[in-house]
């Protein structure tokens, strides 16, 4: 089914849905706000006299069949905005939408059968018979305040997943359900990779196993980058407001923004702010000297930690945050040395998302309507842009997302598919013509004439909170070995061979082998499930015949095999692999 089409069903079953309610509660008894369409079906909000719970799903659910199965026709009608305030006179959120609009507005409704009307755009289906085919199911039902304020109405939203086929919502069921179980949320706190508190909202602790990961990660990060020639730079992470009016982020993010009043609280001359973005450090790091055409392009690394305030009910696990670090780049080069750079960031995006077997397609995000700067530079940077994408794609091979650019200029996005085929929005290339203008950036062109610099904003990971969020999922916490925290448990079968391990714990260390040992005196199966539990890449078991042949006893993860006699300096020598070519899979033969 097309796209046009599927969102047209999905649109009028909100409808339906929104019938059904209120034949449910009673018209007298329910407000309907809006239905919109989403990705894997829609939802509507409600104002009703009791709280939804589960219970209620099945009874949603048959009321609506009720209602499709009455093959009622639909009808759309043109009306003034005094009509429309009359129609829905006794429906507050109706009123305030119709209110909001100019008077000369061309305003819809839809009827279904002869008791329900709706405002809406449409379009919509002709009559409920064309929706008899489309498989549903309520998926939830959760809190939604009227126009995402908090001080207005908490609404009831109801989510229903919509597709053509039984088979198609199955499939679908089937990868939620999987997805669910895949919840980094869930399988982060179970191996000891990060947690939050009430201390400190949407900002996470990092554990002592979840730190190793995130530093193989900075690692693998911090090895690519060197080989493209990028010097990696750490900043404040605070700042005064000053710098904060130049950059625009003051007039177009404060709002996002964690402020620092000045004396006795008062925003001054001396107000600083936890920087939402590390762009302006770059610019001062280039500031400090005049440089040459012969620097450029000169790409700043950093992975300094960012804040930006959310509202509490946006916050989600690691996808969410208030507090992350991003892998940002500010590039400062030449107008003729666009189209190369970015070139070479898409190469080299594409060679970090294929270490991990995830796959990307890029989208242009184009100015959006709280912009800074001049129109002229903006079409000349979209143009740009369009072009790379153009040479690299073919047109119409990529899509374009009107508006969604950053403030200070328009963007190509990075999208990253995961196994189970859910998409990522992940990294992001800007093109910004007007911070270099802000700042008054110059370079010495090969003429002696002084030129400005353009910059190029860039993250691959995004936020790396975010990125190992999704890796968690991915993998499902079973990390390739290169990337586990812990790479080898060791399980001394009694403490009289607790030397042997200490010998061997001694030569992964100078290998660079992630391990730990368990040194105590529990049972060998106990210590071995403990690190089967966490996931480990590989559990050494060593007792008399390891000690006296110097060799070792491998249980691979996933496998309930356990292998025997593989010499020590063996087994060192394919994890020292694993680590030097970042392999995705491990290895079961030493």
């Amino acid at each position: 089914m097309k796209a046009e089409y599927l969102d047209r069903y999905r649109h009028s079953m909100s409808h339906i849905l929104a019938k059904a309610v209120i034949e449910i509660f009673g018209k007298e008894n329910v407000q309907y706000a809006i239905g919109p369409q989403i990705a894997d079906g829609f939802y509507y909000d409600f104002l009703l006299p009791r709280t939804l719970s589960k219970d209620d799903y099945e009874m949603i659910e048959n009321k609506m069949r009720e209602i499709l199965k009455r093959k009622e026709a639909w009808t759309c009608e043109e009306v003034t905005k005094a009509e429309a305030l009359e129609i829905f006179k006794d429906q507050k959120f109706k009123l305030e939408l119709i209110q909001d609009l100019p008077d000369d507005e061309k305003i819809t409704t839809y009827r279904t059968g002869d008791d329900f009307i709706d405002l809406c755009r449409g379009p919509h289906v002709e009559n409920s018979q064309d929706l008899l085919g489309v498989a549903f199911k309520v998926k939830s039902i959760s809190g939604a305040y009227w126009r995402g304020d908090e001080k207005r109405d908490m609404l009831q939203r109801i989510y229903v997943y919509a597709f053509p086929t039984k088979d198609e919502l199955k499939e679908h069921l089937k990868m939620i359900q999987e997805a669910l179980e895949r919840d980094h949320k869930k399988i982060g706190p179970q191996l000891d990779l990060f947690m939050f508190d009430e201390t400190a909202p949407g900002m996470p602790y990092w554990l002592p196993r979840g730190w190793k990961l995130y530093n193989a990660l900075l690692s693998f990060w911090r090895d690519l980058h060197d080989q493209y020639g990028y010097q990696e730079i750490s900043a404040p992470v605070i700042n005064n407001k000053k710098l904060w009016v130049t950059s625009g982020h003051w007039g177009h993010y404060v709002n996002n923004m964690f402020i620092l009043p000045g004396e006795n609280g008062i925003e001054g001359e001396d107000t600083f702010a936890a920087k939402p973005m590390n762009c302006p450090n770059a610019i001062m790091v280039y500031k400090r000297d005049l440089h040459s055409y012969k620097d450029l392009p000169l790409r700043y690394s950093e992975t300094d930690v960012i804040h930006r305030k959310e509202k509490s009910g946006e916050l989600n696990g690691l996808f969410r945050v208030q507090m992350f670090r991003q892998d940002d780049d500010h590039t400062l080069l030449a107008e003729d040395q666009i189209e190369d750079e970015i070139g070479k960031i898409m190469e080299l995006a594409g060679k970090i998302y294929g270490t991990f077997g995830l796959t990307y397609e890029a989208e242009l995000s184009t100015r959006p309507e709280d912009f800074m700067g001049d129109i002229e530079l903006w079409n000349k940077a979209e143009a740009s842009l369009k072009k790379i994408l153009m040479n690299k794609y073919g047109e119409g091979n990529f899509e374009i997302n009107e508006g969604d650019g950053a403030f200070y200029g328009p963007k190509i996005d990075l999208k990253m598919r995961d196994c189970i085929g859910r998409e990522w929005q992940m990294g992001t290339i800007q093109l910004d013509f007007q911070l270099p203008l802000n700042f008054d950036l110059k370079y010495v062109a090969q003429d002696g004439t002084q030129k400005r610099p353009v910059m190029i904003h860039r993250a691959i990971f995004g936020s790396m909170e975010r990125f190992i969020g999704i890796l968690i999922e991915n993998f499902k916490g079973a990390f390739p070995f290169w990337l586990s925290p812990v790479q080898v448990g060791i399980v001394p079968i009694r403490p009289e061979h607790n030397a042997y391990a200490e010998a061997i714990a001694d030569k992964l260390r100078r290998a660079h082998i992630r391990f730990e040992v368990d040194y105590t005196d529990k049972n060998m199966k106990e210590k071995i499930k403990t690190y089967k539990n966490y996931k480990d890449p590989y559990i050494l078991v060593v007792g008399d015949k390891e000690a006296a042949e110097g060799t070792v006893s491998v249980n691979m993860r996933g496998n309930n095999r356990q292998i025997h006699d593989i010499p020590l300096d063996d087994f060192i020598s394919v994890c020292r692999r694993m680590n030097e070519e970042y392999t995705l899979e491990l290895a079961d033969t030493f």
